[in-house]
């Protein structure tokens, strides 16, 4: 229909497009790790080394996160599950708006999942990052065939 707006990403394609984003964050995560590790002599077991290396670890997954949404409004796995990211109006949201939509996002997932499942009972379809950040995330259509 034109000038409708896209539909929603369903709770189940966030969460497979999470499931698939994990991969690179893994990845970027193995390097800090290993960074950790070459300055220390051995690998980081808590302390105050340790909460710093988790710090790290959850602004290096925000990077990655921020700079993929704010470049094409997509993560590898949002790419393969045809999701993107937009501000309210439909365009690119700023940084602001993109770094509250991962730290509520991460304090979702550490609540169980409630953030994200709050999604199925929000009469907008939106989980709580959506909603504190002013960002949406929205389905794709499949491109036409040629």
């Amino acid at each position: 229909m034109p000038g409708s707006h896209p539909p929603r990403a369903l709770v189940g394609w966030r969460l497979l497009a999470l499931a698939y984003d994990l991969l690179p964050v893994l990845a970027l995560w193995f390097v800090v790790a290993a960074g950790f590790t070459a300055a220390h002599g051995d690998a980081v077991r808590g302390g105050a080394l340790g909460l710093v290396e988790f710090a790290v670890l959850w602004a290096v997954a925000g990077a990655y996160a921020t700079l993929s949404w704010r470049r094409g409004g997509q993560t590898i796995g949002m790419r393969a599950w045809r999701l993107r990211v937009t501000d309210a109006a439909g365009g690119a949201p700023r940084w602001r708006a993109l770094w509250l939509r991962y730290l509520v996002g991460a304090i979702g997932l550490l609540a169980g999942g409630l953030g994200f499942w709050w999604a199925w009972i929000d009469r907008d379809r939106l989980a709580w990052h959506d909603r504190a950040s002013g960002t949406r995330m929205q389905r794709i259509d499949k491109p036409a065939k040629a």
